[in-house]
């Protein structure tokens, strides 16, 4: 494969309170998967930088849970918490992201997330799809307003950089 790399496509629909993100990867599929289910590998790109992102614990499978830190260059500590969904092996991944405490219990006055993650080899890769589906659009609003498209591209981004070495 040719290394490429490939724009963003962000979409959002906010009468709907849903996003679209599509990005190819010089990556088979394999490969990719390998970045969103283990806790070494997803923590070296998840937080743009130069916040970093610190696996609390790992359940990689339907019904389980991935706590997770996002910590910040002046030491500040925000906890998030994805309950897997339905997941399909080298296909897709659903899971619900949520703001949590450092336990994982749910914040309830935060957003709140649900994903559904698509890998699909191509010529050139892998696309990966994302399909966010928001509760509301004040609690899309309210994720954007936080910086978390400019963030996400920045994952991405670091994610292609990790496959491109």
């Amino acid at each position: 494969m040719n290394v490429i790399n490939s724009d963003i496509i962000f979409n959002k629909d906010l009468d709907s309170a849903t996003a679209y993100i599509s990005k190819i990867y010089d990556a088979d599929v394999t490969e990719l998967w390998e970045y969103f289910t283990k806790s070494e590998l997803i923590d070296q790109w998840w937080a743009p930088k130069p916040w970093k992102c610190k696996t609390e614990n790992l359940d990689f499978r339907e019904n389980g849970t991935w706590l997770y830190a996002m910590k910040g260059p002046d030491g500040e500590k925000q906890f998030a918490l994805a309950s897997y969904g339905e997941i399909m092996p080298h296909r897709s991944i659903a899971w619900t992201n949520a703001f949590a405490d450092d336990k994982g219990k749910v914040r309830t006055d935060l957003p709140q997330t649900s994903w559904l993650i698509d890998f699909t080899g191509i010529d050139e890769g892998t696309r990966m799809t994302f399909n966010l589906h928001f509760n509301s659009k004040e609690e899309m609003n309210q994720l954007i307003d936080m910086g978390f498209e400019e963030g996400f591209k920045m994952g991405l981004n670091q994610l292609e950089d990790l496959l491109n070495r």
